[in-house]
């Protein structure tokens, strides 16, 4: 029960980046936009969130800051996308490639260093139960701010009136600007969001994953969240289950290395992006079904009319 308890609390904390930066381009993707940048914006967000929390000892500020990070780079992507009709997927990638190259740049002084990861909570009696204390009452802030950031993200795309426009926009971006939406803001404020989401996702992982900084530290986790909308057919609650899933793919290939099983550690490192492939595959083989929930106006260029 011990090793049970370890694993399952070690998968909630690999999966709470992936979920969070998911959730953010969920929201975009909804708005019809593909931001293929999410990766640069994590890693950008772990670098100046880590830098926030080293220089102030508050990891609030540092999860500011995070979240700061992703809606700069974000709003570059808005500016190129949106603004000047960039194509999308071109621009995402170069938003990736600008992240890791920045990112180096701001964190290189900080490569070694140490902060104080984000305090767990502790709830007397209820924290000190056996198996399910630390499991339900003993996470950080940020694992359940990620639950409750995937209801609130549910709540207003399905019981608002504004999640309604929002998914208007992204399914009929021409039918929306003839009843007079303003779809370019709808989306810029889409995109800023899922900016912010990637960007408290990276922070996370020097915040309270690891309390240092490494060069490249979100290892693909990006592309991974990029991949979890997919699987979720861009429905909030299905996007909560693909996190812990590849969480939990990403813990037990660990335990399996610690265990000594006779599998190349190469292997079992690519184990979880080996598993967001088969997603994908087995997603395309049945696009009639799925495949039918993506917004149908996803990635596809606006200008209005003049």
């Amino acid at each position: 029960m011990g090793l049970l308890e370890a694993i399952i609390l070690a998968v909630l904390a690999a999966s709470t980046p992936l979920l969070l930066a998911a959730a953010g381009e969920l929201v975009t993707e909804r708005a019809g936009v593909l931001n293929l940048g999410v990766e640069g914006m994590m890693i950008m967000g772990a670098a100046c969130g880590f830098a926030g929390a080293y220089f102030t000892g508050s990891t609030i500020v540092g999860a500011v800051c995070g979240i700061l990070a992703g809606v700069g780079m974000s709003a570059v992507f808005a500016w190129l996308t949106l603004g000047l009709a960039v194509n999308q997927v071109a621009a995402g990638l170069a938003l990736t490639i600008l992240g890791v190259g920045m990112s180096g740049l701001i964190g290189a002084g900080f490569v070694g260093e140490r902060i104080t990861a984000v305090p767990q909570l502790w709830l007397p009696v209820l924290t000190d139960l056996p198996f399910v204390g630390r499991i339900l009452f003993g996470q950080n802030a940020l694992v359940y701010g990620s639950i409750a950031l995937v209801i609130g993200i549910w709540y207003f795309l399905y019981r608002t009136r504004a999640g309604l426009v929002l998914r208007a926009v992204g399914d009929n971006h021409a039918s929306a600007h003839a009843l007079g939406y303003p779809v370019l803001t709808i989306r810029t404020f889409a995109v800023l969001f899922g900016g912010a989401c990637a960007g408290l996702g990276g922070a996370y992982l020097p915040l309270a994953y690891t309390p240092f900084f490494i060069s490249g530290m979100t290892a693909g986790r990006g592309w991974i969240a990029l991949a979890l909308v997919v699987f979720a057919s861009w429905m909030p609650g299905r996007l909560v289950a693909g996190a812990y899933l590849f969480g939990a793919v990403t813990i037990l290939q660990l335990h399996a290395q610690g265990a000594g099983f006779g599998i190349p550690s190469q292997l079992m490192t690519a184990l979880p992006y080996l598993a967001t492939i088969l997603v994908l595959i087995v997603i395309s083989r049945t696009r009639g079904t799925i495949g039918s929930a993506a917004p149908a106006s996803l990635g596809l260029v606006f200008v209005p009319d003049r």
